[in-house]
């Protein structure tokens, strides 16, 4: 769509609709596929970031994201790393590790590599910034280090330095995975450079690096090292830390140093001598390429007709070197050696057999299993059970190197089909060879592909497959097929026990904010043993409270819990230690109270003053849950929920308290979790609530058999009913009639009355991955409406329906509109799509029949009400024809339209209605009527609004037409909207709007202008933000980091601070006056030479040359660069800032030194030309009035343009002189005339004639309007040496299907022509149209004659 707001809900919509597929393979997935370049590329920023989104998570979840990748990465380093804004920036880097994720790293390690040849260093830097987190995270196994190394050279050499640092801790991260392989790639660079690597090399730890992130096909391998990690702590798996880049190794060569033939050494001692120097030189994990035919060969002999069994296991060891050291290169030799092998396993001895298993496996590697297949399954039918057993058993081992792709249904079928024939094998280790192979095949491609090989095979057997393929675990740790999908772990469970989601990108934590508590509480996080954290704990409590903790004496703990209490009142401590330390024994099964209330209030100590993690929280969330309906302890528990609610935020505070309280199964403790949530939600505001999770176990409270659960749940309702209103009705209509009575009793208790203001909840936010959950959280609270179930009509609204609804008779018209009635009362809720509906009904709205009109009326209504928000997108088509409807002269059809518009509104807000000339066209029309209805509805509308779109100027001249209008009730109502819209414009706005009109009017438009300013009324205040009650900060520290105090300084005045409490106090902050004397410095400073420099530069293509259809990010961010040098701060900010207002107050301030902007007029006049493509009428008027004055200034100064300044300035200037608005044509024209003092006018007459070409109808006509007068006040020296070429362009013109462009064109010819005479004729030649010769001559004649009578 053109337009971004469109391409921004479609974008939303996208993105809640892939959150909603829940199957990875539903063909929803293909209709987006080859739309996802698009949504990652689109040219509008705001619109762009909610695109990125949706490609994130289409990305997350299709099974067909995979094939996208090469066209989206590349988008993402063109057109979202060149972005300003960090957020577009993090989408496309998480965008770039997911496609990795799901196996396409190649293609984009590709995309990547190309991007850091790209001019822009943003993207340049960007691109070695993701790449060093696709290395981090997910290792060298899965990105290839090579083609990086190869870069690294290069990077350093860069002219940025952001390239050159970022390129360092590449460099750095690189060396963590392949340490000294690193050193020779890098021995040519800058010595200095070098030794700063070498520095921070030193620094690495020399434990091997593991990787974070795991492939798709690597989440067993996930699980496994989780599980490592939990039991053995620090002692990782070594095989982790194994470097796969080979490169990297020296290789030798084989051929060079074995000189011995096996063909010629007949004694088997020679040949064991030969065989024993082999295999010392294939134990290189790197051989040298080269011609291995005779070495294979020979080896081959040796395995398959040697007797001597020892040398045929020195043979096969040589034949797994080999294989291992050449790799992919041995595959032209596996062809020979694997059936030789295959039939070699008749040997029964173990090590000769181990010895062949080894060398058969690695030629497995080296070659693919489509190539092996023929020769295996010849072996199957051998006739010697060993043979078949071990060709089994290689099966079953090459298939867990096997993927879905690499084993398709035509290699699946031939094997399994010989398998199952060994299932039935006399001989019993055959079958168990078959039955693990078979159990590993369904492992790779999933039960659904193998089971319709099974249909045969009886229960006992496939339940044996199944049995084998739960056993199996696949190289490398790829992840199986198959249907069905891990079920995430329960969010009760501490994230040590609970893996997360694999699928999502890992959320980067900024540095600055993981103070050395935080870091020691995710230490505890992997390493939660209990002495750790009892040594941890005991460095900030007593010896004594640590040896009595455990105490079988009562009041021995309850003084340890005393002492333990004191010390974290006074001191700052590792918090998830001590909680840990509070199940120290007897813990949790605590009998005595008292000692139980202590630790309660320990929990809430501790989360109230130290760095309270989630972690840390779901540590004891448990057991104060428990608790908290408990006859002593419950109050104390109340507490400490609340404490942990106040360090981790309600939100997710309230999730895992209700789901832990319905996890049990006493009514108590429900009953009371959920009157603590009722009274925190009080406290702590909704904000950021998961609404339908609460609604869910809301639910399952009221369908609770305990009638304590229930009346807490009802309450619990009432709670939410403040916040949310009656569309929580909704959700529970299908509960039974008493039920719903009770419910119903409950909201209108509270029906009238307005939540509490949040008194808690203000105080600090996790770092790191918490604090982005926490704001993912807040902006999850939606529109409860948005959770409503919705049904598609799209099909029900049928053709026979649309034809009904447009039919001649009117009863069939009402027929056809009962039906539309009918299916929108069915729904209830519907989905936005309702077909050509729009298009039936609108021109229903100007039915002859009232009664049709009126019955349209209210499907208008109802369509609002049940399609909720969605509705807006209809604003244009059928919102605004509801006007129409005010026409009529019946009170019940207008009253009945207002109605209607009201229900739009309700769903859509105003804004909406405000923006565009829609509203201004339907205020034009002067029917008294509707003139009067649309005055009163804005009266009511406007004053509730704290903003409107400046679109609602285009209102004022029928406003103030209708201040004369001969309807009384007219005028009346127009008055009273005076105040109403100065309230939004601004008395200066409208008086200067009212200058424009006729001298009689202006004069009482004036006048009432004045009398309605003394009764503008005030703008609704905002929103109060939530802040920390008195109680709540009263047990925070007394100062607070400057981000707090700025927050504080902004909400507050000092007046409104109640000195009693302790306010933060912001390290060495001045106040805000200096921002008013930085204002006070010179605007420009002017640069020696500055200008010539700017313009060499951009004649060598050193930048970009300033020319463009519409300007580009990268323009901006040029001109932005090249101003920062010689204009102050404060304008800077204000010049390319996104508020409008911002822009207007800049012009303001260069008009106070307009002499003063010489030095800088080239990019001055640049800044303006960027404001020639905003949509703002009031930042287009301002500029021109800047410009006028400038070029006046410049006159009076005697200086004349540049080359450079005129063509980066005059072709966007007479752009706008085709504008639709007379106002704006007219302040153009008068700087063009102006440009004459300052530049040259036959160099001004090329712009011109470019401007001719336009398919602006209105610029054409103005453009030779300005041609003519040239010619007339210059004469025929504007043309210069293209007067013929010129002319006859001019005359072409004649013929123009507009009548103003052929006017403008008549008249530069006739002032050609008074200038040169008869000779216009023979310049211009013959016209294209014969009935333009018969114009121009008839108006040069009456030109001619003119001049004759004259004289």
């Amino acid at each position: 769509h053109v337009v971004w707001k469109a391409r921004l809900s479609g974008y939303t919509e996208a993105l809640q609709q892939f959150q909603r597929i829940t199957d990875e393979k539903s063909p929803e997935w293909g209709k987006y596929q080859g739309l996802i370049k698009k949504f990652v590329t689109d040219s509008n920023a705001v619109a762009q970031l909610k695109g990125l989104e949706a490609a994130l998570a289409y990305i997350e979840n299709a099974h067909l994201a995979s094939r996208t990748a090469g066209e989206v990465v590349s988008g993402v380093v063109c057109k979202v790393f060149n972005q300003p804004k960090a957020r577009a920036k993090e989408l496309g880097s998480d965008i770039c590790l997911m496609y990795i994720e799901i196996e396409k790293a190649e293609a984009v390690q590709e995309e990547l590599l190309k991007g850091l040849d790209n001019k822009n260093p943003k993207i340049a830097l960007a691109c070695v910034e993701v790449l060093r987190r696709a290395i981090s995270e997910f290792g060298s196994k899965v990105v290839t280090l090579k083609p990086v190394v190869k870069v690294l050279p290069k990077l350093f050499e860069s002219r940025e330095k952001a390239v050159r640092d970022e390129a360092k801790l590449l460099a750095v991260e690189v060396y963590r995975w392949i340490r000294d392989a690193l050193r020779p790639p890098l021995q040519n660079i800058n010595s200095v450079l070098l030794k700063e690597l070498e520095e921070e090399w030193a620094k690495l730890p020399t434990s091997a690096p593991r990787q974070s992130r795991f492939l798709r096909s690597q989440q067993d391998l996930r699980a496994k090292f989780e599980q490592q990690q939990q039991n053995a702590g620090d002692g990782g798996d070594e095989g982790d830390g194994e470097i796969s880049y080979l490169f990297t190794i020296r290789s030798i060569s084989v051929l060079n140093f074995y000189t011995i033939d096996l063909n010629e050494a007949k004694k088997w001692q020679e040949r064991k001598e030969a065989l024993e120097a082999l295999e010392t030189l294939t134990k290189n994990p790197k051989l040298e390429s080269g011609e291995y035919g005779d070495v294979v060969k020979a080896l081959n002999k040796v395995i398959g007709k040697d007797s001597n069994v020892m040398l045929v296991t020195i043979a096969a060891k040589c034949v797994a070197g080999l294989a291992a050291g050449l790799r992919k290169k041995f595959s032209t030799y596996a062809g020979h050696l694997v059936p030789t092998i295959l039939e070699k396993f008749k040997e029964k001895k173990a090590q000769v057999v181990q010895a062949l298993q080894e060398a058969i496996d690695a030629v497995f590697l080296s070659t693919t299993l489509q190539n092996v297949s023929e020769d295996t399954l010849a072996v199957m039918d051998n006739k010697n059970p060993s043979v078949r057993q071990q060709a089994s058993l290689f099966l079953a081992r090459s298939f867990r190197h096997c993927t879905p792709t690499t084993l398709p249904k035509s290699l699946l079928k031939p094997f399994c089909v010989a398998l199952l024939k060994q299932v039935n094998d006399s001989a019993p280790e055959v079958r168990d060879a078959a039955f693990e192979a078979l159990g590993t095949a369904m492992k790779v491609v999933g039960e659904r592909a193998v089971n319709p090989f099974l249909a045969d095979v009886d229960k006992l057997k496939i339940d044996k497959i199944k049995e084998c393929s739960e056993k199996v675990e696949l190289a490398g740790g790829k992840k199986p097929a198959g249907p069905a999908k891990e079920k995430a772990p329960p969010k009760a469970e501490p994230p040590a026990e609970a893996p997360a989601k694999p699928s999502g990108p890992p959320k980067k934590a900024p540095a600055a904010k993981v103070n050395h508590l935080q870091r020691w509480d995710s230490f505890i996080h992997v390493f939660s043993h209990p002495e750790v954290c009892e040594e941890r704990a005991g460095a900030v409590l007593p010896a004594s409270c640590m040896q009595t903790l455990d105490s079988a004496n009562w009041k021995e703990r309850l003084a340890a819990m005393e002492e333990f209490h004191k010390v974290t009142i006074v001191k700052e401590m590792p918090c998830q230690a001590l909680v840990r330390m509070l199940a120290k024994k007897p813990g949790w099964k605590e009998t005595n109270f008292q000692v139980m209330q202590l630790k309660m209030q320990v929990i809430a100590t501790v989360a109230q003053r130290g760095t309270f993690s989630r972690t840390s929280a779901l540590a004891v969330l448990e057991p104060v849950v428990e608790k908290v309906g408990d006859v002593k302890c419950g109050v104390k528990a109340k507490e400490a929920l609340t404490g942990v609610a106040e360090a981790c935020g309600l939100p997710w505070t309230a999730e895992q308290v209700v789901s832990l309280a319905f996890g049990q199964k006493n009514p108590k403790n429900q009953a009371e979790a959920l009157n603590w949530l009722c009274n925190a939600i009080k406290e702590f505001g909704f904000a950021g609530v998961n609404v339908k999770a609460f609604i869910n176990n809301v639910k399952t409270a009221l369908a609770a058999t305990n009638p304590a659960v229930r009346t807490s749940a009802i309450s619990l309702l009432s709670v939410m009913f403040l916040y949310v209103g009656a569309p929580l009705r909704m959700f529970f209509e299908g509960e039974k009639a008493a039920l719903l009575s009770q419910i119903d009793a409950e909201f209108e208790k509270v029906k009238c009355q307005t939540p509490p203001a949040p008194i808690r909840g203000g105080s600090k936010a996790s770092g790191g991955e918490e604090a982005d959950e926490q704001e993912e959280e807040a902006e999850a609270g939606d529109d409860v409406v948005d959770l409503l179930p919705r049904t598609d009509i799209s099909d029900k609204i049928t053709s026979e329906m649309l034809s009904k609804i447009g039919d001649k008779n009117w009863k069939i018209r009402k027929e056809g509109l009962d039906e539309v009635t009918a299916v929108l009362s069915e729904a209830k809720f519907i989905k936005p799509g309702v077909g050509e509906l729009p298009t039936a009904l609108k021109a229903r709205l100007t039915d002859s029949n009232k009664i049709l009109v009126q019955q349209t009326l209210s499907i208008l209504q109802q369509m609002a009400t049940a399609m909720g928000p969605a509705i807006k997108q209809y604003i244009k088509s059928l919102g605004f024809p509801i006007f129409t409807v005010l026409t009529d002269s019946k009170n019940t059809v207008r009253a009945a339209g207002l109605t209607t518009l009201n229900g739009w509104v309700e769903q859509t807000g105003m804004k909406l209605w405000l923006e565009g000339e829609e509203l201004a066209e339907e205020m034009k029309k002067e029917n008294p009527f509707l003139r009067q209805e649309l005055l009163g509805w804005l009266v009511v509308k406007l004053p509730a609004l704290r903003s409107v779109p400046s679109d609602l100027l285009l209102c004022l001249p029928h406003l103030y037409s209708c201040l004369e209008d001969r309807n009384a009730d007219v005028r009346k109502k127009a008055q009273e909207a005076l105040p109403v819209f100065m309230m939004h414009l601004g008395y200066d706005k409208m008086n200067k709007a009212a200058a424009k009109l006729k001298p009689a009017s202006k004069d009482q438009v004036v006048g009432l202008l004045e009398k309605a300013r003394a009764s503008v009324p005030a703008k609704p205040s905002a929103p109060a933000k939530e802040a920390p009650s008195a109680a709540a900060s009263s047990t925070k520290p007394a100062s607070a980091p400057p981000g707090l105090m700025s927050l504080i300084s902004t909400l507050f005045t000092p007046a409104l601070l109640d000195s009693s409490l302790p306010v933060p106090q912001a390290p060495a902050k001045k106040p805000s006056g200096k921002a008013e004397d930085d204002r006070t410095g010179p605007i420009f400073t002017l640069l020696p030479n500055g200008k010539e420099q700017r313009i060499k530069e951009e004649k060598s293509l050193k930048v970009l040359k300033w020319n463009f259809i519409t300007p580009r990010e990268e323009y901006v961010e040029q001109l932005k660069a090249q101003m920062t040098l010689c204009v102050a701060k404060w304008l800077m900010e204000d010049l390319f800032h996104t508020d409008f207002q911002k822009h207007i107050k800049a012009i303001g301030s260069m008009m106070e030194v307009i002499e003063a902007t010489v030095g800088c007029l080239d990019l001055i006049l640049k800044w303006f030309t960027l404001r020639f493509f905003d949509t703002n009428t009031s930042v287009l008027m301002k500029a021109l009035e800047y410009l006028k004055l400038l070029f006046i200034a410049l006159s009076n100064q005697d200086y004349h343009l540049t080359e450079h300044e005129a063509s980066s300035f005059i072709p966007y200037l007479i752009l706008k002189v085709g504008e639709p608005k007379d106002v704006v044509r007219k302040d153009v024209r008068s700087i063009i005339s102006l440009l004459r003092r300052v530049y040259p006018a036959s160099r001004v007459f090329p712009f011109l004639m470019d401007g001719t070409k336009s398919k602006n109808s209105k610029q054409r006509a103005e453009c030779l309007e300005e041609l003519g007068c040239l010619v007339g006040l210059c004469g025929m020296s504007v043309f210069q040496q293209t007067a013929t070429k010129a002319l006859r362009e001019i005359a072409v013109h004649i013929g123009d299907r507009d009548t103003a462009v052929r006017n403008a064109a008549l008249n530069a010819v006739v002032m050609a022509y008074n200038v040169c005479g008869e000779q216009v004729y023979k310049l211009i030649g013959q016209p294209v149209k014969k009935s333009s010769v018969g114009r121009l001559r008839w108006l040069l004649y009456c030109e001619s004659s003119f001049a004759i009578v004259m004289v």
